[in-house]
């Protein structure tokens, strides 16, 4: 174990690895992702993984004038659950920088647009599963989009909330909200939120 003395915590950060892939393979195609097998030169050796190859997602965390964010809960197979989320998207829209596709979620899945746009945090999903990365932004001055969107499969019946920031934060801590996406969303707003309003005290 690395001496924690030497680690600079101003600096903490991944560290990328370009380890050498001896060979690849496409285990499954699907309709939204793949799953492959990688053959990796690793130190002295070599090790397979088999993976979910996932194009990424962009969040929203839409705030309105009371501090209220916006939650919308769905049906996930995987999971048997109706859990409760926040707009969210793939990065499948060749040329689409994660804003544009924050931006095209929120109106597409809760049909608003948003006046400000912040960028919260970035974050790996499962990083011993898949290569998902989830790019997550802060979104106020809300207001009604210019169209409806249709909606069709888990978003038919597709429910919204406006819950107050600390009251889904309670709900992180007890167990009881467990979308992870969601959880590093609204702990990170909150903490935008915090410092924003300490800054603004010590003025």
């Amino acid at each position: 174990m690395a001496d924690p003395a030497v680690v600079d915590l101003r600096t903490l950060a991944d560290e990328p690895v370009e380890a050498a892939v001896l060979d690849t393979e496409l285990v499954y195609g699907g309709h939204v992702w793949d799953v492959r097998s990688d053959t990796v030169a690793y130190g002295d050796g070599q090790i397979v993984r088999q993976y979910v190859d996932h194009p990424g997602a962009a969040a929203v965390v839409a705030l309105d004038e009371d501090d209220r964010v916006l939650l919308i809960q769905q049906y996930r197979h995987p999971i048997r659950h109706r859990d409760w989320e926040i707009p969210a998207g793939l990065l499948d829209v060749d040329g689409e920088t994660p804003l544009e596709t924050a931006r095209r979620e929120l109106a597409e899945e809760v049909d608003l647009v948003a006046s400000s746009w912040e960028p919260l945090v970035s974050i790996f999903t499962t990083p011993g599963g898949n290569d998902e990365i989830v790019h997550l932004f802060l979104a106020r001055g809300l207001a009604p989009a210019g169209a409806v969107h249709a909606r069709e499969d888990e978003e038919a019946d597709i429910r919204l909330e406006w819950l107050p920031l600390a009251d889904v934060i309670a709900g992180v801590f007890a167990g009881r909200l467990r979308n992870g996406i969601m959880a590093v969303g609204v702990l990170a707003a909150a903490e935008r939120l915090r410092g924003a309003q300490a800054e603004a005290a010590g003025d």
